[in-house]
């Protein structure tokens, strides 16, 4: 589990100390700064298959990386904990401005620590590379430290389904077999449930049964290979009243519903990321949705840690205290603050912690 993310210096992030626990469910007002954790994590989305520059391109340049632009803040700092059945690992890294308007890094280091023992100076991968030193296969530093911190790190997945529209990823035909894990925009989701459904049917039946509680109109999906080009494969469902011969297509389903589909895939497949991310699950979902999506998280979150951000005051009020994680913008940075149920206990009798939110005594809302 990742236990501790120390970060300064990135984007809104000018010093952060945070903890995490199993489920961790952000709030925040719009600009707090909750995206700006997300794309943290894409960050390393991208420098675990080595496109640490293409992120940094990506997002315009080291300039809109670094807090304040490269000229308030020359480098940005991230420190990792892990804790593993065996002990603790520490990543640490230090991207520093470069010419090109890139990051470089200044400094890479790893260490491993058994439980119960003195913890172990950091080990230093070198300095001056574009891209991470983990990934190099000859690596003489703690190899075995850096295989597995590769290893956790290269199993995170940041998801983000908000693209429902005429011309989204799932909704056109997949390569049947782009299958090996659901896409960040859920856009091999047909190719991913078919895999599923042959390899993995009491998984399968069981996201289906799960859809159907929230939707009773849904069937089945349908799902084989073109007949044009094999190679393909769309995502077909028939209607459960309907003509068992009428077959609807991805566009015939509403966009909430088309959501939910891909998080309930994602929170039921068999083989779980080390870590899940999701950026605004709720959106387009009815409040019962909801509650069916936050039971799946604290189920699963047993298993594989989840980090979530939302603008939902119906989705924290299936969740306890312990869970959410209130970022405030203040004095120019984004704040992080884990709440507790002992500090909310006079509260929580009498509200609900949607009421709370909205009366601003967690904190989390638009002030001047």
């Amino acid at each position: 589990m990742l236990d501790r993310i120390k970060l300064s210096g990135y984007k809104s992030i000018y010093e952060m100390d945070l903890s995490l626990g199993p489920l961790n469910v952000i709030i925040g007002a719009n600009g707090a700064g909750k995206s700006n954790l997300i794309n943290f994590f894409k960050l390393f989305n991208h420098m675990m298959s080595k496109n640490l520059q293409q992120y940094i391109g990506a997002s315009g340049s080291a300039n809109d990386i670094l807090y304040y632009g490269a000229k308030r803040t020359p480098q940005m700092t991230a420190t990792l904990h892990f804790s593993t059945s065996s002990g603790n690992n520490v990543y640490h890294m230090r991207l520093m401005s470069a010419a090109g308007d890139t990051l470089i890094f200044a400094d890479e280091a790893i260490s491993f620590t058994r439980d119960n023992t003195v913890e172990k100076p950091l080990v230093s991968l070198g300095a001056g590379h574009r891209e991470s030193k983990l990934l190099e296969e000859d690596l003489v530093c703690s190899p075995k430290t850096a295989q597995v911190i590769k290893t956790i790190m290269q199993n995170w997945r940041v998801y983000h389904f908000h693209d429902t529209s005429s011309t989204a990823n799932v909704k056109k035909k997949a390569y049947i077999n782009d299958n090996h894990y659901l896409r960040d925009d859920a856009g091999n989701l047909a190719a991913f449930l078919y895999q599923m459904q042959k390899m993995e049917p009491s998984y399968y039946r069981r996201i289906i049964t799960t859809i159907q509680s929230v939707a009773p109109f849904f069937g089945d999906f349908v799902l084989s290979p073109d007949g044009l080009n094999p190679n393909n494969i769309l995502l077909n469902w028939r209607d459960q009243g309907a003509d068992m011969n009428t077959v609807f297509g991805p566009h015939q389903l509403s966009d909430g519903t088309i959501r939910f589909m891909a998080l309930i895939t994602l929170l039921l497949q068999p083989r779980l990321p080390q870590i899940i991310i999701i950026d605004e699950p709720e959106l387009g979902l009815h409040p019962y949705a909801l509650s069916i999506l936050v039971g799946l998280f604290k189920s699963i979150s047993r298993k594989t840690q989840i980090i979530v951000s939302t603008q939902s005051t119906t989705l924290i009020d299936y969740l306890d205290p312990d869970n959410i994680i209130v970022v405030n913008r203040e004095n120019d940075q984004s704040c992080f603050r884990r709440l507790s149920e002992q500090e909310l206990s006079a509260w929580i009798e009498e509200y609900s912690l949607s009421e709370l939110w909205e009366k601003n005594v967690l904190g989390g809302r638009p002030s001047r």
